[in-house]
């Protein structure tokens, strides 16, 4: 398996009453472009063993609901539900559904802290999860809506793996990327209680000064998203 061989059929999140998708959508969303997913870079807190936390390794990670951290602690992250739902094609098999490989993701809580790393969260390990994808390529996480960190974009990040027994090895993963928040989805969730310095972080940026998205202001990594910050959201 290569990463040529991949590419994201949709890329969405929901949390209550807002919903995204990038490509081909269900309940009457409009589809955008489907296309090889872009390399990203994981960032600084990947959490897969690579510079320090290594949440793969860790039983419980395989999992539905990112919310919550699992293990020795239950706490559930404060915000805006939200959805991400990531379809895998198979661009070497006729853009089957990719079955079966492990879709790792993870993202920052309301307050643009990271698990295992923030200060505030390092004992957390929620807003991480695997999923193995189903038969048509498919991986729901519910969770919440991420922060705008200083400096970047509101985005999700993610991972894929050739199968559920190859996550504890970073090195193993053959596509890593990050999907991007539309900018007037992101301003109904951040005038939402436990976001308020995300207004003034998302106001000093733009796609195309962000430092992953800017080549092509995100063209092929922007969710659509249908919904409402009240009710939730949900993005493909």
């Amino acid at each position: 398996m290569r990463r040529s061989a991949l590419k994201a059929f949709g890329v969405g999140a929901l949390a209550p009453g807002l919903a995204a998708c990038s490509s081909t959508a269900k309940d009457g969303a409009a589809g955008t472009s489907v296309g090889e997913i872009p390399d990203a870079t994981a960032g600084p807190y990947p959490g897969a063993g690579s510079n320090g936390p290594d949440v793969l390794e860790q039983s419980g990670i395989i999992r539905s609901g990112i919310r919550s951290s699992f293990g020795d602690s239950t706490t559930t992250a404060a915000g805006v539900p939200m959805t991400l739902e990531l379809s895998i094609k198979d661009l070497a098999n006729g853009s089957a559904g990719f079955a079966g490989v492990a879709v790792y993701v993870w993202q920052c809580d309301s307050e643009g802290n990271y698990s295992m790393y923030s200060e505030a969260v390092e004992t957390e390990n929620y807003l991480r999860g695997v999923q193995a994808a189903a038969a048509n390529g498919t991986v729901r996480f519910p969770g919440i809506f991420p922060a705008c960190c200083t400096g970047r974009w509101p985005h999700s990040h993610f991972e894929v793996y050739p199968d559920a027994a190859s996550i504890t090895d970073s090195t193993n993963a053959i596509a890593t990327s990050q999907v991007a928040l539309p900018q007037d989805v992101s301003e109904a969730a951040y005038a939402m209680s436990g976001y308020s310095f995300s207004v003034a972080n998302l106001s000093r940026l733009t796609l195309q000064s962000d430092t992953v998205f800017g080549d092509d202001r995100s063209a092929s990594q922007l969710a659509t998203v249908t919904g409402d910050a009240t009710a939730g959201h949900r993005h493909r």
